[in-house]
């Protein structure tokens, strides 16, 4: 218990560290990943008027991998960033390491256009 007390406390650090770091760019909206242990959710949130402007998540998608899962997750949302006329966007990967799911849902977002 006591281990996973600090390793929430890291997390939270860590998600307040780099949401500190966003919220000075409001010209683009922020993509927002959220990532359990079996699906993947994504957000297109614009700051200014607070509202989330697209959202794709992995429920539903058929795939082997979670890894391909969230590669597949990144295309989709940027796909549907472009249909809005959304062309960059703040990348906000909240707790999480910038590696596995996560890096592979940024990469998925870049393959497609996306600017983050």
């Amino acid at each position: 218990m006591k281990l996973q007390k600090k390793i929430n406390k890291i997390r939270t650090r860590r998600a307040n560290r780099v949401r500190r770091k966003i919220k000075s760019e409001t010209q683009r909206p922020r993509l927002s990943v959220f990532r359990s242990h079996r699906y993947i959710y994504a957000q297109l949130i614009d700051d200014a008027s607070g509202k989330t402007i697209a959202s794709v998540s992995s429920r539903g998608m058929k795939s082997k991998k979670k890894t391909e899962l969230a590669r597949e997750v990144g295309r989709t949302i940027a796909e549907a960033a472009e249909k809005l006329g959304v062309q960059n966007a703040v990348f906000d990967r909240g707790k999480y390491l910038y590696h596995g799911r996560v890096r592979a849902f940024a990469e998925g977002a870049r393959e497609s256009g996306l600017k983050i």
